[in-house]
């Protein structure tokens, strides 16, 4: 868990959530989530972009800690931490995934 809040763990895949509804977002995102276990992969970065900052950060945002937390993605979801600078910082999560078994 350390090692993927320093940003030593680097991400597999990346999933660009950009200008899309949250009716858009959750499904890319389990879909992700689930396509990316299914090949291995261990960490992989969500990008949901900051949102405006004076209206405390895009709901995406604000939202998609939720859906890693939510009963359908904990079962593929071990940890996820904001991303370092270089990877676009609050704007990002690093997703560490559980093996697929």
């Amino acid at each position: 868990l350390e090692r993927l809040r320093r940003g030593l763990l680097r991400p597999e895949a990346r999933l660009d959530l950009h200008g899309m509804t949250q009716d858009q977002a959750y499904p890319s995102l389990m879909s992700f989530l689930e396509a990316s276990q299914a090949g291995g992969k261990r960490c992989v970065i969500v990008i949901t972009g900051r949102g405006r900052m004076t209206d405390g950060g895009g709901i995406l945002r604000r939202e998609t800690p939720g859906w890693l937390n939510s009963s359908t993605a904990r079962p593929r979801v071990l940890a996820f931490a904001t991303a370092r600078p270089r990877d676009g910082g609050v704007g990002a999560l690093y997703v560490l995934l559980r093996r697929a078994r």
